[in-house]
């Protein structure tokens, strides 16, 4: 009963109708104060754009790096201008305050990115449920939140995306035995780019799901996944960044894909050398992917 459920085909399509670069785009990102998030937030910015990110991270944390006035400034200083809001995505009326606050400083929004994710790889019995109660109202419930807060402005942008950082779905049991509370969380976002993506296919508000086929050096896979000897069989953030950069200026027609981040960068004959952290390491594949024939 396993195998890919049939949305669109992971990793292809976006290449037709690129738009350019995103000057003058609204981005609104959640989580975006480092990592991938950040990545995206300053290629973006590196082309004029507008990004505004909420988050939690206001004070500095002990062991990781950055926090939403940080990113804010290297978003700035590559070029965008740029709104940090202290905020959370599970609760309602921050992520409301959140849009409001983008829509007056910037007069809209053009893209979402669901960025926001927590992450606990413990088994069902170990598992809190205050942790499962963490993933599920961050992953799944704050991408929806967040994408059907943004649809009213979305429908006034200019080529308007929402991508979500969530994995391609399937049914292959392998997911779901080896951290099922994970796997529904992070499947709860995809469900939402599978969900949206029909429903507003008609108003030209494209929702898309990006993945990364590797680790990516992050301090989520540092301090969660496998300290120092994950990060180096990790490609950098700036796959992630370079990848999402060609879906969100491609025409948004092109709807309810899963995207894998090298499949997107091959296809526009982009060299991924450049993305290895240790260039003669043997890459560690991600989770929910399978690694390239």
């Amino acid at each position: 009963m396993g195998g890919i459920i049939e949305a669109r085909a992971a990793g292809t399509g976006y290449a037709a109708g690129l738009m350019g670069d995103l000057q003058g785009k609204t981005l609104l990102i959640s989580g975006g104060s480092r990592g991938i998030g950040l990545a995206i937030a300053v290629k973006a910015a590196a082309d004029g754009a507008n990004v505004a990110l909420v988050a939690k991270t206001a004070e500095p944390h002990p062991k990781l790096e950055g926090t939403i006035f940080t990113a804010a400034k290297a978003i700035e200083e590559a070029g965008g201008q740029a709104l940090p809001i202290v905020g959370d995505v599970r609760d309602d009326a921050s992520v409301e305050a959140a849009v409001e606050a983008t829509v007056e400083r910037f007069g809209g929004i053009d893209i979402v990115v669901n960025n926001a994710s927590a992450i606990d790889l413990s088994d069902p019995e170990s598992l809190s449920m205050k942790r499962y109660d963490l993933m599920q109202s961050i992953n799944a419930r704050g991408t929806f939140l967040l994408s059907r807060l943004c649809v009213p402005h979305l429908r006034k942008g200019s080529n308007s995306h929402v991508l979500t950082l969530s994995p391609p779905l399937s049914m292959d049991p392998k997911w779901f035995g080896q951290h099922p509370a994970y796997t529904m969380s992070k499947y709860g976002m995809s469900m939402v780019t599978l969900g949206f993506g029909e429903r507003y296919r008609e108003d030209g508000i494209a929702f898309n799901s990006l993945w990364p086929r590797t680790l990516i050096a992050t301090a989520a896979v540092e301090f969660i996944v496998g300290g120092e000897a994950a990060m180096k069989v990790a490609r950098t953030p700036e796959i992630m960044a370079d990848a999402a950069h060609a879906i969100l200026t491609s025409d948004s027609s092109n709807t309810g894909n899963f995207y894998i981040d090298d499949e997107v960068l091959l296809e526009r004959g982009v060299d991924l050398a450049q993305y290895s952290s240790a260039p003669e390491a043997d890459l560690q594949i991600d989770i929910f992917v399978e690694p390239r024939e």
